[in-house]
Protein backbone atom coordinates (compact mmCIF):
# COMPACT_ATOMS: atom_id res chain seq x y z
CA UNK A 1 0.00 0.00 0.00
CA UNK A 2 2.83 2.43 1.30
CA UNK A 3 4.48 1.56 -2.40
CA UNK A 4 1.83 2.38 -4.12
CA UNK A 5 0.93 5.67 -2.56
CA UNK A 6 4.68 6.84 -3.03
CA UNK A 7 3.96 5.36 -6.67
CA UNK A 8 0.88 7.73 -7.12
CA UNK A 9 2.74 10.95 -5.62
CA UNK A 10 5.88 10.42 -8.44
CA UNK A 11 3.30 10.81 -10.90
CA UNK A 12 1.15 13.33 -9.76
CA UNK A 13 4.42 14.92 -9.12
CA UNK A 14 5.96 14.23 -12.67
CA UNK A 15 2.48 15.82 -14.38
CA UNK A 16 2.56 18.74 -12.24
CA UNK A 17 5.87 19.85 -13.28
CA UNK A 18 4.89 18.76 -16.99
CA UNK A 19 1.66 20.92 -16.96
CA UNK A 20 4.31 23.72 -15.51
CA UNK A 21 6.74 23.74 -17.82
CA UNK A 22 4.01 23.36 -20.67
CA UNK A 23 2.36 26.73 -19.25
CA UNK A 24 5.92 28.47 -18.96
CA UNK A 25 6.58 27.78 -22.78
CA UNK A 26 3.29 29.35 -23.91
CA UNK A 27 3.38 32.23 -21.84
CA UNK A 28 6.89 32.88 -22.60
CA UNK A 29 5.88 32.75 -26.68
CA UNK A 30 3.02 34.91 -25.70
CA UNK A 31 4.09 37.29 -23.66
CA UNK A 32 7.61 37.20 -23.71
CA UNK A 33 10.22 36.53 -20.77
CA UNK A 34 10.19 40.62 -19.28
CA UNK A 35 6.41 40.03 -18.65
CA UNK A 36 6.36 36.48 -17.21
CA UNK A 37 5.49 36.00 -13.38
CA UNK A 38 5.35 32.44 -11.28
CA UNK A 39 1.24 34.04 -10.28
CA UNK A 40 0.69 33.49 -14.09
CA UNK A 41 2.56 30.00 -14.54
CA UNK A 42 0.78 28.83 -11.84
CA UNK A 43 -2.91 30.10 -13.35
CA UNK A 44 -2.20 29.14 -16.42
CA UNK A 45 -0.83 25.42 -15.39
CA UNK A 46 -3.91 25.40 -13.39
CA UNK A 47 -1.61 24.72 -10.31
CA UNK A 48 -1.44 26.95 -6.64
CA UNK A 49 1.50 29.51 -6.83
CA UNK A 50 2.40 26.95 -3.38
CA UNK A 51 2.26 23.63 -6.28
CA UNK A 52 5.02 25.83 -8.46
CA UNK A 53 7.32 27.34 -5.82
CA UNK A 54 7.32 23.72 -3.88
CA UNK A 55 9.09 22.51 -7.35
CA UNK A 56 10.79 25.53 -8.91
CA UNK A 57 11.84 28.12 -6.21
CA UNK A 58 12.54 30.90 -8.55
CA UNK A 59 10.89 32.85 -11.94
CA UNK A 60 15.06 31.97 -13.37
CA UNK A 61 14.28 27.77 -11.95
CA UNK A 62 10.81 27.33 -14.02
CA UNK A 63 11.96 28.85 -16.81
CA UNK A 64 15.39 27.03 -17.48
CA UNK A 65 13.31 23.58 -16.93
CA UNK A 66 11.04 24.77 -19.32
CA UNK A 67 13.69 25.68 -22.03
CA UNK A 68 15.51 22.26 -21.35
CA UNK A 69 12.55 20.32 -21.44
CA UNK A 70 11.29 21.71 -24.52
CA UNK A 71 15.30 21.10 -25.98
CA UNK A 72 15.08 18.04 -24.78
CA UNK A 73 11.63 17.21 -26.72
CA UNK A 74 13.47 18.42 -29.74
CA UNK A 75 16.23 16.55 -29.51
CA UNK A 76 14.00 13.05 -28.90
CA UNK A 77 11.88 14.19 -31.59
CA UNK A 78 14.78 14.88 -33.82
CA UNK A 79 16.22 11.30 -32.37
CA UNK A 80 13.26 9.82 -34.06
CA UNK A 81 13.24 11.43 -36.90
CA UNK A 82 16.90 9.97 -37.44
CA UNK A 83 16.14 6.37 -36.86
CA UNK A 84 12.97 6.24 -38.74
CA UNK A 85 14.59 7.97 -41.78
CA UNK A 86 17.86 5.36 -41.95
CA UNK A 87 17.27 3.26 -44.28
CA UNK A 88 15.93 6.01 -46.80
CA UNK A 89 18.21 8.02 -49.15
CA UNK A 90 17.15 11.50 -47.44
CA UNK A 91 17.72 14.33 -49.65
CA UNK A 92 18.67 18.13 -49.26
CA UNK A 93 15.03 19.06 -49.27
CA UNK A 94 13.87 16.72 -46.89
CA UNK A 95 16.12 18.16 -44.23
CA UNK A 96 15.60 21.32 -44.99
CA UNK A 97 12.17 21.21 -44.89
CA UNK A 98 12.54 18.67 -41.49
CA UNK A 99 14.42 21.85 -39.91
CA UNK A 100 12.39 24.97 -41.34
CA UNK A 101 9.43 22.99 -39.54
CA UNK A 102 11.12 21.89 -36.24
CA UNK A 103 12.64 26.00 -36.06
CA UNK A 104 8.92 27.60 -36.86
CA UNK A 105 6.88 25.86 -34.65
CA UNK A 106 7.82 28.27 -31.70
CA UNK A 107 11.30 26.85 -31.09
CA UNK A 108 13.15 30.09 -32.36
CA UNK A 109 10.29 32.18 -30.87
CA UNK A 110 11.30 30.73 -27.57
CA UNK A 111 15.04 31.58 -28.33
CA UNK A 112 14.33 35.17 -28.99
CA UNK A 113 13.31 35.61 -25.06
CA UNK A 114 15.85 33.86 -23.17
CA UNK A 115 18.86 34.91 -25.32
CA UNK A 116 18.86 38.11 -23.66
CA UNK A 117 18.77 36.68 -20.25
CA UNK A 118 21.63 34.33 -21.24
CA UNK A 119 23.40 37.17 -22.49
CA UNK A 120 23.14 39.27 -19.34
CA UNK A 121 22.95 36.50 -16.73
CA UNK A 122 25.98 34.35 -16.62
CA UNK A 123 24.76 31.47 -13.87
CA UNK A 124 21.50 31.20 -16.55
CA UNK A 125 23.82 31.02 -19.41
CA UNK A 126 26.11 28.12 -17.76
CA UNK A 127 23.17 26.33 -16.91
CA UNK A 128 21.65 26.49 -20.23
CA UNK A 129 24.58 25.61 -22.63
CA UNK A 130 24.69 22.18 -22.31
CA UNK A 131 21.66 21.40 -22.91
CA UNK A 132 21.96 23.94 -26.17
CA UNK A 133 24.99 21.82 -27.16
CA UNK A 134 23.32 18.81 -26.33
CA UNK A 135 20.34 20.00 -29.21
CA UNK A 136 23.08 21.02 -31.69
CA UNK A 137 24.72 17.49 -31.34
CA UNK A 138 21.31 16.05 -32.78
CA UNK A 139 21.30 18.07 -35.84
CA UNK A 140 24.64 16.93 -36.68
CA UNK A 141 23.75 13.70 -36.53
CA UNK A 142 21.17 14.53 -39.22
CA UNK A 143 23.60 16.05 -41.26
CA UNK A 144 25.80 13.23 -40.56
CA UNK A 145 23.73 11.30 -42.51
CA UNK A 146 23.09 13.39 -45.91
CA UNK A 147 26.99 14.06 -45.92
CA UNK A 148 27.17 10.56 -46.16
CA UNK A 149 24.58 9.73 -48.62
CA UNK A 150 26.47 12.81 -51.11
CA UNK A 151 29.80 11.57 -50.03
CA UNK A 152 30.51 15.07 -48.48
CA UNK A 153 33.23 16.23 -46.21
CA UNK A 154 31.33 15.95 -42.28
CA UNK A 155 32.96 19.01 -41.40
CA UNK A 156 31.93 20.66 -44.53
CA UNK A 157 28.45 19.82 -44.23
CA UNK A 158 28.37 20.94 -40.33
CA UNK A 159 29.51 24.10 -41.77
CA UNK A 160 26.59 24.12 -44.24
CA UNK A 161 24.15 22.77 -41.48
CA UNK A 162 25.20 25.90 -39.37
CA UNK A 163 25.07 28.19 -42.02
CA UNK A 164 21.53 27.22 -42.60
CA UNK A 165 20.49 27.70 -39.00
CA UNK A 166 21.63 31.01 -39.40
CA UNK A 167 19.84 31.82 -42.29
CA UNK A 168 16.81 30.11 -40.57
CA UNK A 169 17.01 32.43 -37.94
CA UNK A 170 17.25 35.74 -39.59
CA UNK A 171 14.37 34.78 -42.13
CA UNK A 172 12.22 33.64 -38.75
CA UNK A 173 12.79 37.16 -37.02
CA UNK A 174 11.91 39.24 -40.32
CA UNK A 175 8.21 38.84 -40.22
CA UNK A 176 7.74 40.51 -36.46
CA UNK A 177 8.75 43.68 -38.50
CA UNK A 178 7.68 42.31 -42.26
CA UNK A 179 4.85 40.22 -43.37
CA UNK A 180 6.29 39.14 -46.81
CA UNK A 181 5.71 35.49 -47.19
CA UNK A 182 6.30 35.06 -50.77
CA UNK A 183 9.74 37.01 -49.92
CA UNK A 184 10.96 34.42 -47.11
CA UNK A 185 9.48 31.39 -50.00
CA UNK A 186 11.84 33.14 -52.84
CA UNK A 187 14.80 33.01 -49.80
CA UNK A 188 14.63 29.60 -48.75
CA UNK A 189 14.14 27.86 -52.32
CA UNK A 190 17.28 29.75 -53.10
CA UNK A 191 18.87 28.35 -50.38
CA UNK A 192 17.68 24.75 -51.12
CA UNK A 193 18.80 25.07 -55.04
CA UNK A 194 22.87 26.40 -53.47
CA UNK A 195 22.57 23.14 -50.78
CA UNK A 196 21.40 20.99 -53.63
CA UNK A 197 24.57 22.21 -55.54
CA UNK A 198 26.71 22.27 -52.87
CA UNK A 199 26.39 18.56 -51.95
CA UNK A 200 26.02 17.20 -55.39
CA UNK A 201 29.71 19.10 -55.58
CA UNK A 202 30.89 16.86 -52.20
CA UNK A 203 30.44 20.35 -50.56
CA UNK A 204 34.12 21.35 -50.78
CA UNK A 205 35.17 24.89 -49.73
CA UNK A 206 37.82 26.37 -48.03
CA UNK A 207 37.17 27.01 -44.16
CA UNK A 208 39.76 28.19 -41.12
CA UNK A 209 39.58 26.10 -38.34
CA UNK A 210 37.74 27.26 -34.92
CA UNK A 211 39.97 28.66 -32.45
CA UNK A 212 38.32 28.05 -29.09
CA UNK A 213 35.64 26.38 -27.93
CA UNK A 214 34.21 29.29 -26.83
CA UNK A 215 33.68 30.38 -30.18
CA UNK A 216 31.75 27.11 -30.80
CA UNK A 217 29.60 27.25 -27.83
CA UNK A 218 28.46 31.38 -28.43
CA UNK A 219 27.28 30.07 -32.38
CA UNK A 220 24.99 27.13 -30.59
CA UNK A 221 22.00 28.93 -29.89
CA UNK A 222 18.54 28.01 -31.68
Amino acid sequence: MTETIHQTQVLKSADTRRRIMTATATLLLRDGYSRLTTTAIAKEAGVSRGALTHHYATKEDVVIASIEHQLKQSIEHTRRYIEQNAGRDLTVDDIIDYLWRLMADGLFYMTLEYLPEMRHNALFKTRLVPVIQGFHSSLNEIWAMISRRYDADPRHAEIALNATMCLFRGTLAQPIVRSDTDYFDEILSMWRHLLRQMFANGVGFESSPRSTKTEEVACHSN
